[in-house]
């Protein structure tokens, strides 16, 4: 008896961004990257296309939060208060094909740092490595305006990843974004209207589409994750229907997410029976990331390097060859 998959044809396709710019392009990164492009649902080869794999990103801190899990700082050592050479080690030995810069010690209440330090250490983690980056702000609009336009300013032409902006707060970093040559991160609070009406916002000042990522804001494993899952897809079915204002890449923060929860930081001799710590959290940023993927993300920032390695080992078995680079 022969069975043939039902397939389901979309008329939407997800818009391609490109992060990144070469010296050819005004920049000095040895490449560029591409997300999105899809025609089909995340993985289903059998109904559409999917040149771009999804990537992954690593990332690296002007300042280091005093809840930053121990589990980790073994694999970074000294590097670790080093935001460039924590970078070059992200890259060269646990495979971060792009790298976030978070700039949280700018915020007033969690050290205050200038704009003109924020776009020191930026500039640093560009003169230590190559691949593409991705510029991480925080919540408070002032001082966040203030070092975005700074960082923008001093990056000029490199294609960044400016992450992000939210409905109360687009403007003076889109106007940035656009004069400088960045790409940008929109975030609205798990809501496919919130997120289609940024979306709207942007492009009615003249931003251009390709150069929109949508961060539908997610949740880790435990903590959201299941209506996160059911947000995000509904996003992506909506934008392989045809809708144009949610045909946008998504860029995700299992690493983030993952190492805020208690299960992933609570010491071993507190809770003996959930385990090895450091494994715990490799594995609840695994499952969290997987997760993810599979709703439709097109981009993840992830912290631990053993779920690094292994996330990019599922991604490369399951494209196996069908999907392109």
């Amino acid at each position: 008896m022969n069975f043939e998959i039902p397939k389901e044809v979309n008329t939407g396709k997800i818009i391609e961004v490109s992060i990144g710019a070469t010296p050819e392009q005004g920049g000095t990164r040895s490449h560029t990257v591409t997300i999105g492009g899809s025609t089909a649902l995340p993985f289903h080869f059998f109904e559409g296309e999917h040149p771009h794999r999804p990537l992954i990103a690593m990332e690296v801190f002007d300042k280091i939060s005093n809840k930053y899990p121990s589990s980790l700082l073994d694999y970074y050592g000294d590097v670790i208060q080093k935001p460039g050479e924590m970078a070059q080690k992200c890259v060269d030995e646990y495979g971060a094909e792009l790298i976030s810069v978070r700039l949280e010690g700018t915020h007033p209440e969690k050290g205050n740092k200038s704009a003109d330090e924020a776009a020191e250490i930026v500039k640093q983690v560009l003169e230590s490595v190559s691949v593409p980056l991705i510029i991480t702000g925080h919540s408070h609009y002032d001082k966040n305006n203030e070092v975005m336009k700074k960082v923008c300013e001093v990056t000029a032409g490199e294609n960044c990843l400016i992450s992000y902006v939210e409905k109360d707060n687009y403007k003076t970093i889109a106007a940035a974004c656009i004069a400088y040559s960045h790409t940008l991160v929109t975030q609205t609070p798990i809501d496919v209207n919130l997120a289609k009406q940024l979306n709207i916002l942007l492009t009615e000042m003249s931003f251009p589409p390709e150069k929109i990522v949508m961060d539908p804001l997610t949740g880790a494993l435990g903590y959201g994750i299941e209506y996160t899952y059911s947000i995000m897809e509904r996003i992506r079915n909506d934008a392989l229907a045809g809708d144009k204002m949610m045909a946008f890449p998504m860029l995700v923060n299992p690493g983030y997410e993952s190492f805020r929860v208690k299960e992933t930081r609570a010491p071993e001799q507190d809770y003996p029976d959930w385990g090895n710590v450091e494994l715990r959290g490799a594995y609840w940023e695994i499952a969290t990331a997987m997760s993810l993927l599979v709703a439709g993300a097109d981009l993840l920032i992830m912290y631990h390097p053993q779920a690094v390695a292994t996330v990019k080992k599922k991604v490369e078995e399951m494209f196996d060859g069908r999907g392109g680079d």
